[in-house]
């Protein structure tokens, strides 16, 4: 009987499944980098959301479909680091494939290190984690009082503006987007450009819209990075509506439909940095402010951008659980079912 054991936290209500392949090596990932594991696991002719069939990604939608997951399930496979500046690893994956970049996964991650003492931590006060991601090395700074976690700190790449503008046919009518590259490519969209507002009970529309916006973009030179194809094309697609403006910066609230139709329940944090980017080239974010960003659900990122196109998020993450997933040889459903 086949096992898989994981640890499962969530960000600002994301989840985030956790599996240590340095630890226990249920299936290979080979590449001399992070970059070329991702490469590798998403398989030759396959993409990031139609990897080929492999053993890495047998796991993958073991732990991801029905009956062992869901279709908002996300999480990462543990790898070593690329080298010894980092603590370790990380490949991210979803529902339909793998990511190149996960700001909320990179704070559980954080949270995690320090929990199993993989990370050594102060009782009180902040210990960096460093983790080697496909589209680079980040930093998870864990915040630390009274021996335990209250938040995290994730900085991310450098985000860089893509296009501004850019007009797209949807159903709903046509809009303008904004292309901004921050580990991941994001389209972002005003909500209410399509008739919507950002609403659990509009989420039916927000997800047909992302969808008709991400495809409408597939070919679009400014989702290319110049990293790649791996980097390369949108990832996620950020509908927003503004709030009023704290006294720290602006105020806003977002659904990111990424991948084919996932809804992220945090206020996804590379797509947080993706945002920031682009406040701040609209002169609507300063240095010393914060953008406070909220999720379908009410969760909150806080986000600030320092120089040189450099993120920061912060949030929160808590852990849910640990599990050891078994496969019956005898059961005919093996890695699930999408549904």
């Amino acid at each position: 009987m086949i096992g898989v054991r994981t640890t499962d936290y969530h960000t600002a209500g994301e989840p985030f499944r956790i599996v240590d392949l340095t630890t226990d090596p249920v299936a290979p990932a080979p590449g001399d980098t992070v970059a070329e594991r991702c490469s590798t696991v998403i398989g030759p002719g396959g993409s990031a959301t139609a990897p080929r069939r492999g053993p890495l990604d047998d796991v993958r939608r073991l732990l991801v479909q029905e009956p062992r997951g869901h279709g908002g399930m996300y999480g990462g496979f543990v790898v070593p680091a690329d080298d010894d500046g980092a603590h370790f690893g990380v490949l991210f994956w979803h529902k339909d494939g793998w990511s190149t970049a996960c700001g909320h996964g990179t704070m559980a991650l954080g949270a995690w290190a320090v929990d199993t003492g993989r990370v050594a931590a102060p009782d009180d006060g902040d210990v960096q984690v460093r983790i080697d991601v496909p589209s680079g090395r980040v930093t998870a700074t864990v915040h630390r009082a009274a021996g335990r976690t209250t938040g995290v700190t994730f900085r991310n790449v450098p985000a860089r503006v893509g296009a501004r503008k850019v007009p797209v046919a949807t159903t709903l009518g046509m809009t303008e987007v904004d292309i901004a590259h921050a580990g991941a490519c994001y389209a972002s969209v005003p909500a209410r450009d399509l008739g919507l507002e950002v609403s659990r009970a509009a989420l039916p529309e927000l997800v047909r819209a992302g969808r008709e916006i991400r495809g409408a973009l597939a070919t679009h030179p400014a989702t290319w990075h110049p990293g790649g194809p791996l980097l390369s094309g949108v990832y996620g697609v950020i509908l927003y509506e503004e709030l009023r403006d704290t006294p720290f910066g602006p105020h806003q609230r977002n659904v990111t439909v990424f991948a084919d139709g996932q809804i992220d329940r945090s206020p996804c944090g590379s797509g947080t940095s993706a945002r920031l980017a682009l406040l701040a080239e609209d002169g609507h974010l300063g240095a010393g402010q914060d953008l406070l960003h909220e999720s379908v659900v009410g969760t909150v990122f806080t986000g600030r951008i320092l120089q040189g196109g450099v993120t920061e998020v912060t949030g929160t993450a808590y852990r849910t659980g640990e599990h050891h997933f078994t496969v019956d040889p005898h059961d005919a459903l093996t890695t699930g079912f999408p549904l």
